[in-house]
């Protein structure tokens, strides 16, 4: 960690962004069933029982911190296909291992009256 705004290379806010998306329940759900592979918003409405407009508001929070993309199909631009940026994951993956490395917590001297 370094106090310039910046936690393992990433800036404070932009991780603080992406784990506030990931901490809503639903949108967990979304993204780990993204994670199994690409799909339609209408396979995610029924796998995961949530109204479509529901749906669509947690799939723009997640493309918005770059978590997830959307494409259309390129035969009926209707249908919009979801996956996780693999990319994204690769670097959020490793910013956590780091920041939850347990190797990096060091012993240090207390303050106050323990602290002697």
């Amino acid at each position: 960690m370094n106090t310039a705004g910046h936690i393992h290379g990433h800036p404070t806010e932009e991780a603080t962004a992406v784990l506030k998306a990931l901490s809503d329940p639903n949108r967990l759900r979304i993204f780990a069933r993204l994670m199994q592979g690409d799909t339609c918003n209408c396979e995610l409405v029924q796998e995961l029982n949530l109204p479509a407009n529901l749906l669509s508001h947690h799939l723009r929070v997640l493309s918005e911190v770059g978590l997830v993309t959307g494409r259309r199909d390129r035969i009926d631009g209707r249908w919009v296909y979801y996956s996780v940026d693999r990319a994204a994951a690769a670097r959020w993956q490793a910013w956590l291992a780091a920041l939850l490395d347990p190797a990096q917590i060091r012993v240090r001297p207390l303050c106050g009256p323990e602290g002697g």
